[in-house]
């Protein structure tokens, strides 16, 4: 039987080292609300980054990102207000990255500006 909790966790934390490596500082890990979940919330350059990580063992259900559907990106906008609203945040620039984690070569790929916020 496949672990799932325990796969997202190793991708999440492939992901979390490749986006360090990359410049981002991890502000927060699995932020939940009634809204839905952040996987990590970073910031680079002073930009505010809501990423979802996404990580497969294989690609015969497709590309990890491509599981990243219109209705997940609207759970993402929700929960990335809630956020910004819970901790006072008021200017600040923001985007939504994807980590698409390959679990078995260990790879993470950054899709930055992921999808288009259309309020």
């Amino acid at each position: 039987m496949i672990d799932k909790k325990a796969l997202g966790q190793k991708g999440e934390e492939i992901a979390r080292k490749a986006l360090e490596k990359d410049g981002y500082r991890i502000i927060e890990k699995n932020f939940r609300c009634r809204q839905g979940e952040i996987d990590i919330i970073a910031e680079k350059k002073g930009v505010i980054c809501f990423i979802e990580v996404k990580a497969r063992s294989s690609e015969s259900f497709g590309l990890p990102e491509e599981a990243v559907t219109v209705w997940k990106q609207k759970r993402l906008l929700a929960t990335a207000y809630v956020y910004l609203q819970n901790k006072k945040i008021k200017s600040k620039d923001m985007r939504f990255d994807v980590v698409s984690v390959d679990l078995n070569g260990e790879r993470a790929r950054i899709l930055r500006n992921a999808f288009e916020v259309n309020p």
